[in-house]
């Protein structure tokens, strides 16, 4: 049942460039990564996003293998691989920086730890809150998710 509601979701996304992957499913959840293939794409041409990924052993030349390698990580691996951050467009900067520290001494913390640029990344924290208060609200009163979506 799932798993035929995803692949409707991702009919219906699809035309709006976002994709829809099941990492993991049980009875009645599932863990899904949602991305824009074309962002994902352009994340992965930056070169401290590729280092990185090459250390953890992804082809960054493929982002759908890159995919696939994360899921498969995160199925299998003892311990969380980290550099999830740069499949969620967290700056790459920031990304190396927790990875490098162990989680320690960021300068700031709101959807992820802080290494790079606070000022900015202070600024993008306050856009996703008022967005994501905005999304709740109208999800709350209805409106479907392919009507929250937009094609960028």
């Amino acid at each position: 049942m799932i798993i035929k509601e995803i692949r409707e979701f991702n009919q219906k996304l699809t035309q709006k460039g976002i994709r829809i992957i099941p990492v993991h499913i049980s009875d009645k959840r599932a863990l899904i990564y949602v991305y824009r293939p074309e962002k994902l794409k352009e994340d992965f041409s930056d070169e401290t996003t590729q280092i990185i990924l090459k250390c953890k052993g992804y082809d960054c030349t493929n982002p759908s293998q890159c995919i696939c390698r994360l899921i498969q990580k995160l199925q299998s691996a003892p311990d969380f691989p980290h550099e999830i951050g740069l499949f969620l467009g967290y700056p790459a900067e920031d990304v190396k920086g927790f990875i490098e520290n162990k989680a320690a001494c960021s300068k700031c913390s709101g959807c992820w730890k802080v290494y790079g640029d606070e000022q900015a990344a202070r600024i993008l924290f306050k856009k996703y809150k008022k967005c994501t208060e905005i999304y709740c609200r109208k999800w709350k009163s209805g409106v479907a998710v392919e009507q929250l979506t937009i094609t960028i």
